[in-house]
């Protein structure tokens, strides 16, 4: 028996046989049409109305609602039709669709740790660049921040792209003890585990379930008054959501992380 149920997400119908050829279970997201082949949040309790906000989240809510008790493999992770865990390291993202399903990970057997993360994202080398493009006003008003790495904190990063504030409203608006913790992880880490992607043991998917999508329906009280336009802001909940992956199960379980490869499953021709 597979110690590891993988759930792998698309918005494309035609990825279907690359992602069963990859041992994955294929999950169709977004308006599109799926064969009967695929997973999708539109049956039972549902949010998948949500998704141009909630990203993939619409379906983590449909397992949480539906489906969490079929899971019968000790471990279960998620990953995407372009990003996959590797089990082992790739140095070059030109490789054929059979080195992809050789690398990528199938099974979990070590009970050293609980999850499993992608590497860390550093927002410290962000290209100031980049930031001088797109927020030059707020460098004008405090470029010492973003001059200085050592000021570029989780916190800076996401009021920069995801709107200055938002992150400290929403906050505020978890419980006391998760509320301290993930404040004080915002401002002072400088990296993030990206993607919102993970494998975790199957008995702690529930309990994730139970924090996060509480916190995201408070925030949706208070960021659907507002105008959500443009990537950084339609998305905010998913990109809530990423941020306080990484901080939840650091927080609570034993932690590894893996590299992903960005690959995107479109660039070879169907199999």
């Amino acid at each position: 028996m597979k110690s590891l149920t993988m759930f792998c997400l698309t918005l494309d119908s035609s990825h279907e046989k690359k992602i069963i050829d990859l041992n994955y279970i294929p999950v169709g997201l977004g308006s599109g049409k799926f064969t009967d082949k695929f997973m999708t949040d539109k049956t039972g309790d549902s949010i998948h109305e949500k998704n141009s906000h909630y990203g993939e989240y619409t379906f983590h809510y449909w397992i949480w609602k539906n489906y969490i008790n079929n899971i019968k493999t000790e471990w279960v992770g998620f990953c995407q039709y372009r990003k996959f865990f590797l089990d082992n390291k790739i140095n070059s993202k030109n490789i054929n669709f059979d080195e992809l399903k050789e690398a990528v990970i199938q099974e979990v057997d070590n009970d050293n740790f609980d999850c499993i993360l992608g590497d860390k994202f550093s927002v410290e080398n962000y290209k100031i660049s980049k930031i001088l493009k797109n927020h030059f006003l707020e460098f004008l008003l405090n470029p010492s921040v973003i001059l200085s790495k050592k000021k570029r904190t989780i916190k800076f990063h996401f009021d920069l792209f995801h709107g200055k504030g938002n992150l400290d409203t929403a906050i505020n608006l978890l419980d006391e003890k998760n509320k301290v913790s993930f404040n004080n992880f915002v401002n002072i880490e400088t990296s993030f585990n990206p993607h919102n992607m993970f494998i975790c043991k199957t008995k702690y998917l529930r309990h994730y379930y139970e924090i996060i999508f509480p916190w995201l329906e408070k925030c949706e009280v208070i960021f659907g008054k507002k105008k959500l336009e443009g990537y950084g802001l339609k998305r905010i909940y998913g990109f809530l959501a990423e941020r306080f992956l990484s901080y939840w199960f650091k927080n609570n379980f034993r932690v590894k992380e893996l590299p992903i490869i960005v690959k995107d499953l479109s660039d070879y021709n169907p199999l």
